[in-house]
Formats: structure tokens, C-alpha cells, sequence
């Protein structure tokens, strides 16, 4: 939130794609991210040509490490067990 986002788009992330708070861009961003990290998911071509008309090479790579990383990050922590230290509650 300290990026800017206000706590209703926060909370509408599940619904990002249908949801008018999103831009196209951000819509894209997060679609991409999903398919990296639902088990049974791809990026398709489809997909990556809507990421790739919204982002730079430079900008790709870094959206793609930065979704690897938070699905390294989980299931890390599950394996052992490690739970949320309360660093960010949300609200609601």
C-alpha cells in the first residue's frame, strides 16, 4: 500500500481481471503470474504476447523472478512450516 495501492484494489485482486480498478497492464501482470504459479496452468502464446504488448524484455524478466520467487518463498515456507510473522495484516 505504501506504492500506492488503496486498500479496495488490494482487496480485489482475486477479481483483478474483471475488475475496473485494474489497468490492462496490471491485468496482464497478474494473469501471467497465475499461470506461473496454478499447478496445472501454462503460459500460453496467447498470454505472453499480451504480457510482452504491456512490458519490456528487461521488465518480463523481472515480473517472471519476482513471481518465482514468491512461489519459491511459499512453498519453502510450507515444507517447514514457517507461518506468517506478522509483518503486513491486512484489514478489513
Amino acid at each position: 500500500m505504501q506504492a500506492g495501492a488503496s486498500e479496495d484494489k488490494i482487496a480485489q485482486v482475486p477479481e483483478a481481471l474483471t475488475s475496473d480498478l485494474f489497468s490492462d497492464s496490471e491485468k496482464a501482470a497478474i494473469e501471467y503470474a497465475e499461470a506461473m504459479t496454478v499447478t496445472g496452468r501454462k503460459v500460453d502464446d496467447g498470454l505472453f504476447a499480451r504480457v510482452r504488448a504491456h512490458f519490456s524484455e528487461a521488465q518480463i524478466v523481472e515480473l517472471t523472478a519476482a513471481a518465482a520467487l514468491e512461489n519459491f518463498r511459499s512453498k519453502f515456507n510450507v515444507a517447514l512450516g514457517i507461518e506468517a510473522q506478522g509483518f503486513c495484516v491486512l484489514r478489513r
